[in-house]
């Protein structure tokens, strides 16, 4: 599949989004777009399906009867074989380019109330099924009554029904199962809203510079996987951005907090073709109320971009939370950064990697945090890299953040990996990006674990304990630039030369307004 087509499907589907722009918040319209294109990629999905059971028989899953015992017998055959594979159904007359062309129509055309029933037979279809909880609620988002549509059902159903439209014109190319079109295109979607949507943008969305630099560290020396975890997941995004650099990842696991980014991220894992038997996505607050499902499990990388400094409760109650209990300690119940730390190392397996991303907040702040900091490095050993990346490149937050990378069996016991990349990276307009250049420098001298004078340090574990822990990077890497020294004789050389030249102009000056027969301005 050509870059060429990619980009044209990107402005595209992308074209199409801003149909809805005018009438609601990015986030908004963001929750319509992406579900459409999710149900129309279900459907051509289920169409492709349907028709290769079919082949043999010369028949086409488009054309079954559905009101024939005969069409009833094979739509029954096909439903139980399509939940098994792909985790759900759609009959024919539910597909997205029949609803789309019904409401192209010029009578005839309402088409909300069966858009709305289709959208809940799609997760009906799978109660009772090993995937039914990956379908439920998917579609809650999309909520086709609202006023914000239109303020006449007339006027809802004719933006849906021209949405749809455009929808429909484009080819996704699902045949081509070589490549992952589609998939790109949808998290460039999301990308593209993440930079509309200011600070909320930090709630489901990494940007992929980044991704790509935390999944590059947790991957190294690894070409497959048998898991990996993301405890904030968000859109799902960056793991998927892991499953990119392996040939293969036998197991997805994550927990969102928010209901509508984690019906995202569930969608994000579908389209991009990853069987429902091989995401495990719970929609739980991490921290208070990690998903039981998880509890016991060991992953073999996990990554993350937890909320910043966010809050949460620092109840006396956590003290016994085996994530916690260890510690002696609990992270301020105003800076969460390093609960979400313990609990990523609880759930590290031997010889597994951890690559999160945090504020730089958590290498030199004291009290609690600088007490769990020390256990991790001290009584642990775990901290095996600090990144330090440059400020604004999140969407919503100019902060400057690092990433800390952590290991439970380490193959360099007796040093810490310092990096300051804070530096290297490309400004345009108000946003600084990463650019190839620099994710590869820092990937590569953390594979490497190189020191490189003014950007990398690898430090014994002696010094930082000589620091009290601190991580701050500065201490470790020496940016600084030493001034050019000044030759003051030259310096007040130039001094007189300019005095003399100015004492001359000035004479000049004074003869012409001599001439003019006005007085002199000095």
């Amino acid at each position: 599949m050509s870059e060429d087509h990619k980009k044209t499907l990107q402005s595209q589907l992308w074209n199409i989004a801003n149909t809805l722009r005018g009438k609601m918040g990015a986030d908004e319209f963001r929750d319509y777009i992406l579900g459409f294109i999710f149900y129309k990629y279900l459907s051509e999905r289920m169409h492709l399906f349907a028709d290769e059971i079919l082949k043999n028989d010369g028949l086409s899953f488009d054309d079954l009867d559905e009101t024939t015992a005969e069409g009833t017998e094979i739509l029954a055959a096909i439903q139980q074989e399509s939940v098994e594979r792909l985790g759900y159904f759609l009959k024919p007359s539910e597909l997205f380019h029949k609803i789309a062309e019904k409401g192209a129509r010029k009578t005839d055309n309402f088409i909300l109330e069966d858009l709305t029933a289709i959208l809940k037979h799609i997760e009906a279809s799978t109660m009772g099924h090993d995937s039914e909880d990956d379908f439920e609620g998917l579609f809650e988002d999309l909520d086709l009554g609202s006023s914000k549509l239109g303020k006449t059902e007339s006027q809802k159903n004719e933006l849906i029904s021209k949405v749809l439209s455009y929808l429909d014109k484009i080819d996704f190319r699902l045949a081509d199962t070589e490549a992952d079109v589609l998939g790109d295109a949808y998290e460039y979607l999301i990308g593209q809203f993440a930079s509309g949507a200011g600070k909320k943008a930090g709630e489901f969305y990494t940007p992929q510079e980044v991704s790509t630099i935390l999944a590059k560290i947790v991957t190294t020396g690894k070409t497959k996987l048998k898991s990996v975890y993301d405890p904030t997941c968000g859109s799902g995004s960056l793991l998927l951005r892991v499953a990119k650099e392996v040939e293969d990842v036998g197991h997805f696991y994550g927990q969102e907090m928010n209901p509508t980014t984690y019906n995202l991220a569930r969608m994000n894992m579908i389209l991009h073709g990853v069987h429902y038997q091989r995401f495990d996505l719970k929609n739980e607050d991490t921290l208070e109320h990690p998903a039981p499902e998880h509890a016991d499990l060991r992953f073999e990388a996990i990554v993350a971009n937890p909320p910043f400094s966010a809050q949460w409760s620092a109840s006396a109650i956590h003290e016994n939370d085996d994530r916690f209990s260890a510690y002696g300690r609990l992270a301020p119940s105003s800076k969460a950064d390093f609960a979400f730390v313990q609990h990523m190392v609880h759930h590290l397996d031997s010889g597994a990697t951890m690559a999160c991303v945090l504020p730089h907040g958590v290498l030199f702040r004291g009290g609690a945090e600088g007490h769990i900091r020390k256990y991790l490095i001290e009584d642990c050993n775990y901290l095996d890299a600090v990144i330090g990346l440059p400020a604004n490149i999140f969407y919503g937050t100019g902060i400057p953040t690092c990433i800390l990378v952590l290991k439970k069996q380490r193959e360099n016991p007796d040093d810490i990996l310092f990096m300051d990349a804070s530096q290297g990276f490309e400004k345009d307009g108000n946003q600084n990006y990463l650019r190839p250049a620099h994710i590869e420098r820092i990937v590569s001298t953390y594979r490497k674990r190189e020191s490189l004078e003014k950007f990398s340090q690898v430090a014994q574990r002696s010094e930082v304990a000589g620091n009290d822990y601190n991580l701050n990077i500065p201490r470790y890497v020496d940016t600084f630039d030493e001034e050019a020294k000044v030759d003051l004789d030259e310096v007040a050389g130039k001094l007189v030369a300019l005095e003399k030249e100015m004492g001359e102009t000035e004479k000049a000056i004074a003869g012409f307004c001599a001439e003019l027969g006005i007085k002199a301005p000095f």
